[in-house]
């Protein structure tokens, strides 16, 4: 039986439009095993960059739980909200690796030194961060600013910097929507043959249909069906 790392149940999410309400996510539940994938497809404002961020902790639901590598966030819980950011903070350091639709790198650092910071937060060797910069294709890029290179390089070095956290869970936001066809496939191979080696979960949000069905579940979130 494949061990749970995360699953999500009675998730609502609503936000407003004046002064309607517009629901984005409505009763809405999920579960991801250890070495499982799942990709989220949909329309534009179909919920995908929200449950993602649900997921992580970046975004609180309405109302609904997730619980994530042993630990439960009940979004009608009494605990204080800076403990549970707490535990989500920690959770994001060391075991849940987020890759957002823009790179999220720290400026005034080398891409190499964003991804060996990357690393040490996580507790992990520091000594392949510049192997994961050269496995993506920018190793020569390594001692430049992210301001000296382009959207789509720094987007690798953002998945530089979770792949040498080595996290038990991934969460992507299109990865390789800034990336050119020839280098999004080979991104997105290396991505598989982390999880494949690691062992961890995957929820790729994406257009794309045909990595959609690389994953081993597929999720539509543009049919869901009503409830």
């Amino acid at each position: 039986m494949v061990d749970s790392l995360l699953s999500a149940r009675g998730l609502n999410k609503q936000f407003r439009s004046g002064d309607e309400p517009v629901p984005v996510l409505t009763d809405f539940s999920l579960q991801l095993g250890a070495g499982e994938s799942l990709a989220l497809t949909g329309r534009s404002g179909s919920g995908k960059s929200t449950l993602l961020n649900i997921l992580c902790g970046l975004e609180k639901p309405d109302s609904g739980t997730v619980q994530v590598l042993g630990e439960t966030f009940d979004a009608r819980s009494t605990e204080a909200a800076s403990k549970a950011d707490e535990r989500w903070g920690g959770l994001r350091r060391q075991q849940i690796g987020v890759v957002f639709q823009e790179a999220n790198l720290m400026p005034a650092l080398s891409l190499l030194d964003n991804v060996r910071f990357r690393a040490r937060l996580a507790g992990q060797p520091e000594d392949d961060c510049r192997d994961w910069l050269e496995r993506l294709g920018i190793g020569e890029l390594a001692d430049r600013f992210p301001d000296q290179v382009s959207g789509g390089q720094r987007q690798r070095a953002s998945l530089a910097m979770v792949f040498a956290m080595k996290p038990a869970l991934i969460l992507a936001d299109e990865p390789t929507g800034s990336l050119d066809r020839h280098t999004a496939e080979a991104v997105i191979g290396q991505l598989f043959e982390l999880q494949a080696r690691h062992g961890c979960g995957l929820i790729l949000a994406t257009h794309d249909p045909e990595l959609a069905t690389r994953c081993s579940q597929h999720l539509d979130l543009g049919h869901l069906p009503e409830t």
